[in-house]
Formats: C-alpha cells, sequence, structure tokens
C-alpha cells in the first residue's frame, strides 16, 4: 500500500460516519410520523435518542479502547452489521419500550463504532495536513443531513415509518460492510510527538490521563458544546414546521446545516493547521452560542437558511478540533481510548437536549427556553476552552509509568 492510499481511509471513513450519523439522527424526521402513526409522545420518542447518546458516550470508550488494541478494522466491521441489525428490529417495534431499546441502545452501540476507530486511524495515516484530514473524515457528519435525513423524509411519504427505517436498515449493511474490510493501518505506524504524555515506545497510565488539566479541560468543552447544540439539531424540523414551514422544506433547513457543517470542517480544520486549534475552537463555540440565540428571532425559510449557514458551519467545524487536540495532547498510541472517553462526555452531552427540548415542548408548546438555555450553555463551552493549557513538548518521563 502506498501513501496515496491514505485518502481511501479518509473516504472511508467520511462515508462510516456519513452512514452512520446519518441513520442515527434520521429519528429527528421519523419523530413526527412515529407519534402520528403510533400515538407514543414525543418526549418518549426523543427519549430513544438521549438513549442513543448515553450508550454511544460509553460505547464510544469502549470502542476507542478496543480499537487500539485490536486495530480499526474490527471493530468498524462489527458496528456496520449492528447497525443495520439495530435499525431492521426498530422498525419491526411494535410498544414504546421496544423502540427504545433497539433504536436507543442498539443504534447508539453501534453508532458509536465508527468515530474514534476511524480518527484515531486517520491520524495515524497523516503527519501534513492533518487537521485536513481528520475534517474531511468528520465531513460525513456533516453530508448525513443532506443525503439520509432527505432519503428518509422520501420513504416515509412513499411507504410510511416501519418500511423506511426498515430500507435504511438494509441499506446500512451494503455500504457499510465492504467498506470496513478496506480499513487498514499504515505500513509504518507515525511516531508520537515528543510531548508529556506521548514517547514512542511508551504508553502512558491511564488513570494519569484522565486526571489532567488536559484531559479535564478536553472532556469538559466537549460535554458541554454537545449538550448546546444537541438539542436545537434534533428539534429543528419540528420547530421550523411550528413557525408555518412546510415539512419538506423544514427537512432541507436540516440539509442546509449539514451544507454548513461539511463547509465548516474544511474551513476550521484548515485554520487550524495554519493559527493553531485553541484560537479556531474558541472562536467556534463563541458563534455557535450566537446563532443559536438568534433562533428566537426567526421564522421565515429565508431566515433559517441564512441562520442554519451560520449555526451548521460553526458546530460542524468545531468537532474535529477535539480529535486534533486529543492527538496532540496525548499522542497516536492511545488516542482511540482518550477520544472514546472525550466522546463519552461528548454523548452525555448530547443526551440532554433531545430530552429537554421535548420536555420543554410538551409543557411550554414551544422552544423558546430550549433556545435560551443553548446559548448560555454555547457561552459556557467557549469559557472552558479558554482554559485549555499549552500543548507541551517534553522528553517522556520515567514517572508516567510504562504499560504492561
Amino acid at each position: 500500500m502506498g501513501v496515496s492510499y491514505r485518502w481511501v481511509i479518509v473516504a472511508v471513513g467520511a462515508l462510516m460516519s456519513c452512514v452512520a450519523i446519518g441513520a442515527m439522527f434520521s429519528l429527528a424526521i421519523f419523530q413526527e410520523p412515529i407519534a402520528t402513526a403510533t400515538g407514543w409522545s414525543h418526549v418518549g420518542i426523543a427519549s430513544a435518542m438521549t438513549l442513543n447518546f448515553i450508550v454511544m458516550g460509553f460505547g464510544g470508550f469502549l470502542w476507542g479502547a478496543a480499537s487500539d488494541r485490536f486495530g480499526p478494522r474490527a471493530v468498524v466491521l462489527i458496528g456496520s452489521v449492528l447497525l443495520g441489525l439495530a435499525l431492521v428490529l426498530a422498525s419491526r417495534a411494535e410498544t414504546l419500550l421496544q423502540f427504545q431499546l433497539t433504536y436507543g441502545v442498539l443504534v447508539g452501540l453501534a453508532a458509536s463504532a465508527f468515530f474514534a476507530p476511524m480518527i484515531a486511524a486517520t491520524t495515524a495515516w497523516f503527519d501534513e495536513h492533518r487537521g485536513l484530514a481528520v475534517s474531511l473524515v468528520s465531513a460525513g457528519m456533516g453530508v448525513a443531513p443532506m443525503t439520509i435525513s432527505p432519503f428518509a423524509r422520501w420513504l416515509i411519504s412513499a411507504y410510511d415509518w416501519r418500511p423506511a427505517m426498515l430500507i435504511i436498515g438494509i441499506a446500512s449493511w451494503v455500504l457499510l460492510v465492504p467498506a470496513a474490510v478496506l480499513v487498514r493501518r499504515p505500513p509504518a505506524e507515525t511516531a508520537d510527538a515528543d510531548t508529556g504524555f506521548a514517547a514512542e515506545g511508551a504508553r502512558p497510565q491511564l488513570s494519569k490521563v484522565f486526571r489532567s488539566p488536559q484531559f479535564i479541560v478536553l472532556g469538559l468543552t466537549f460535554f458541554a458544546c454537545c449538550a448546546a447544540h444537541s438539542g436545537p439539531i434534533f428539534h429543528m424540523v419540528n420547530y421550523a414546521t411550528i413557525c408555518g414551514i412546510a415539512p419538506m422544506a423544514a427537512v432541507s433547513i436540516y440539509s442546509v446545516e449539514g451544507l454548513a457543517g461539511l463547509g465548516g470542517r474544511l474551513l476550521y480544520g484548515s485554520l487550524a493547521d495554519r493559527i493553531g486549534v485553541k484560537p479556531v475552537l474558541v472562536a467556534g463555540l463563541l458563534v455557535q452560542a450566537a446563532a443559536l440565540a438568534t433562533y428566537l428571532l426567526v421564522s421565515e425559510l429565508t431566515e433559517f437558511y441564512a441562520l442554519a449557514i451560520v449555526f451548521g458551519s460553526a458546530y460542524g467545524g468545531v468537532m474535529p478540533l477535539y480529535a486534533l487536540l486529543a492527538r496532540e495532547y496525548f499522542g497516536q498510541r492511545i488516542i482511540g481510548t482518550v477520544l472514546g472517553a472525550a466522546t463519552m462526555l461528548s454523548s452525555l452531552g448530547m443526551a440532554f437536549g433531545p430530552l429537554v427540548g421535548g420536555w420543554i415542548f410538551d409543557t411550554f408548546a414551544n422552544y423558546s427556553w430550549l433556545f435560551i438555555g443553548s446559548a448560555m450553555v454555547g457561552l459556557g463551552a467557549a469559557a472552558i476552552a479558554l482554559a485549555f493549557p499549552p500543548i507541551a513538548r517534553q522528553k517522556p518521563q520515567p514517572a508516567f509509568g510504562v504499560a504492561p
């Protein structure tokens, strides 16, 4: 395998993140049709997404550690099979509890098998342009609302929600299983930078890593960032519909956010390569908070589109930056474990939004408090990010220990 194969890894990672995240977030499209057909409450359906993120968080940590130990291909192959199975089972659920368990638990466990392993694989293949490469893999998440969401909406209109979810599950098998076979480790592993936590031939003690200021700030920022935008993302289609936007047009707002997120990932990743990760991350978090507050003022489709561009580019652009920080602080050898742990915290943050948003809507019949609270949490994320310590370059010290 030549160096050019690294771009195959990027393409496979982007495809996997698109299908996995697209299938998971398509619940936002299924929410109203499921509620109408079954009589299940919005908060009950949204709680499946909350379970999704909770399970995804713990699963991301386990899958990331497994990737460090066994390699990424085995992990993503298992995840590919499990994702299709989860969607097929969810499409046959007869009770709300069955749906919450199949969609909330199994889809979350499956979707978590892709992000940390594929980001870890990508950083191992790249020394230069690492920010751009990681952003391209993460860009699959931005493509998802432009592909999976409209596809889900079309399937629901044509066949109802159960056949639509079944078809998406089968399509996941068709796309992901062959892609997983293409995942490879690089011919020669890249050497870790001379940081305080990484040195060639050494593996830091995880207890010291997880207690370090670097990881604490990384995890808390990631948590608050995702807690801020998860609710507005999940409930955006329903919010736009309440404002008088037609259902298909409301889905198109979701797609515009995804397209903007794709551009934001490329822009922010390139800027991070040039001027550093921290200033780009703080700026992106501030833009995200401002956009969330502005949603209180929009009601027309053109206004939704304009704000979707700003909001989508901000929340999409900052997401790959956490992986870059994890790599720079802790090195390649444990990036799957570290990124999986950080993703676990971010997923717990993501879990709050859908549930809180559903409760707010069921209680107040509007989403005003959702956007107010989300903007405040977004400002908190930017404040935490200012505390990121500098990346220290030093010789590895024996005090960190060597794993057996």
